[in-house]
């Protein structure tokens, strides 16, 4: 049987209004009842160049409480995942939740369906909620959140006009034990690099040696961007790049983290770099080039001599606050020119999201380390994230509230890979402190109000 994306999110609601069923009955009355009454599915299907919907997951947003003295906390969730099959390398059924040794192991355990679920169970825990809260859950996040963007800014007067803080569980701690604080993500900036030469291939025994081949010119260019030592070798490209202050360099002395261990995680056998700080550095603080791929040039087993007509190059940068890209598209085609080549170059950037970057010195963010030291007894690690996390930056923009990033997966938890899980205990003790937090935001809200009452008495 095949379902609607429409119907797939009034299921993953059901299941989610199916848990607050179980609220105590003092709360059913009123807390249960105005969900489920402010309950919205937003359409956000775009219409294509003839006339038709393109139908997308719809966007649903809900709340629970709506009280004026308390502060109003907003979660942001998805539901889709990446495709997996049981044939790609699953021990389990990917779509079949299985507990094996302590793990809940399935597609989206820990990318993103648990977490959600775990904020669930966390609102279930009370019989009176201390804060107002309300969940921003989309289908679209492994596709870019096409449609979210435009939606916030819709409902910025309307819905989230009454937000003070935002919250984001979809990323994992740095450690397979110790809990994290995220605040902050890199960009990404991804590059096609197209040369071309003719209108078609060209037999290597008849043209080979008598003509400039494009994928000659394409190695070369893509040979430029970054040497063995994996520094990128853009001129300019680090002008803008923020210096590493004192206070956040001790951020780093503080983190747990196994070399070893992330080794293992990775399978590879040798890092570029042999320390912790100068890992850490690279894979957060510090822009990064990647190259993926080669379109246009054959790649099935055998050989076929010819030489393509056209060749495309694709490469991303993640990239760091204050970066200007545009040195990247000047560096090309100076490597280019000095070639002399009379083929065409066309550098294109299809997709850019921007690094996201938060104050751990915020209110918010103290609230979560009391939360977090309260539930597993010990103070988290304040990290950032490698990879990019648009919807943190996106909230942050549009909203202008603070936003934090609190995740209870593990590093081993394999999101987007065979095998993904989160850990029972994890998922357990995760729901607790997302309670605790609730706890701590209110708090927060009356010592706040209580300080700008006594200022505007003085």
């Amino acid at each position: 049987m095949t379902i609607s994306v429409s119907q797939y999110m009034l299921f993953s609601l059901h299941k989610i209004l199916e848990v607050l069923h179980k609220l105590p009955a003092e709360s059913k009355q009123v807390e249960r009842k105005v969900l489920i009454s402010l309950v919205s599915f937003f359409n956000i299907s775009p219409q294509l160049p003839d006339g038709q919907d393109l139908p997308l997951p719809p966007v649903i947003l809900g709340e629970l409480v709506k009280d004026p003295q308390k502060p109003t906390v907003c979660f942001y969730g998805h539901v889709d995942v990446q495709p997996a099959k049981k044939e790609d390398g699953w021990k389990t059924d990917p779509y079949k939740l299985t507990e094996i040794n302590g793990n809940l192991y399935g597609r989206g355990a820990t990318d993103n369906k648990g977490p959600v679920l775990a904020w669930i169970n966390a609102v279930e825990t009370f019989k009176a909620m201390p804060v107002n809260f309300k969940f921003v859950i989309e289908g679209m996040e492994e596709a870019g959140s096409l449609g979210l963007e435009k939606l916030l800014q819709e409902e910025k007067q309307c819905f989230f006009s009454d937000v003070d803080y935002i919250v984001i569980s979809d990323s994992l701690w740095l450690s397979n034990k110790k809990p994290a604080l995220t605040y902050g993500s890199r960009g990404n900036a991804c590059f096609f690099v197209e040369v071309e030469c003719g209108s078609k291939d060209l037999h290597s025994g008849t043209f080979g040696g008598i003509i400039h081949e494009p994928l000659m010119d394409l190695i070369a260019l893509l040979d430029s961007l970054v040497d063995h030592t994996g520094r990128i070798q853009i001129p300019g490209i680090y002008d803008s790049v923020a210096s590493l202050t004192e206070e956040e360099r001790k951020l780093y002395e503080s983190i747990e983290f196994n070399l070893e261990e992330h080794k293992n995680n990775s399978g590879v056998k040798k890092f570029l770099y042999g320390t912790k700080e100068e890992i850490l550095l690279h894979l957060w603080r510090y822009p990064a080039l990647s190259i993926h791929g080669i379109e246009g040039a054959f790649h099935e087993p055998g050989i076929k001599t010819v030489i393509p007509a056209k060749v495309i190059g694709k490469f991303s940068i993640r990239q760091v606050p204050n970066m200007d890209l545009s040195v990247v598209v000047e560096h090309l085609e100076s490597v280019f020119s000095k070639r002399n080549s009379p083929n065409k170059l066309k550098v294109s950037m299809p997709l850019s999201a921007k690094p996201w970057l938060a104050d751990v010195n915020d209110p918010l963010y103290k609230a979560a380390r009391k939360a977090i030291k309260t539930v597993f007894r010990e103070e988290p690690d304040f990290i950032r994230d490698g990879s990019t996390v648009p919807v943190a930056r996106m909230f942050q923009t549009i909203m202008q509230k603070s936003v934090i990033m609190l995740p209870i997966g593990a590093a081993d938890d394999g999101e987007h890979s065979q095998n993904e899980k989160i850990s029972r205990h994890n998922y357990i003790e995760g729901a607790k402190m997302f309670a605790a937090f609730f706890l701590e935001i209110s708090k927060l809200h009356r010592h706040l109000h209580e300080t700008s009452n006594m200022e505007t008495n003085n």
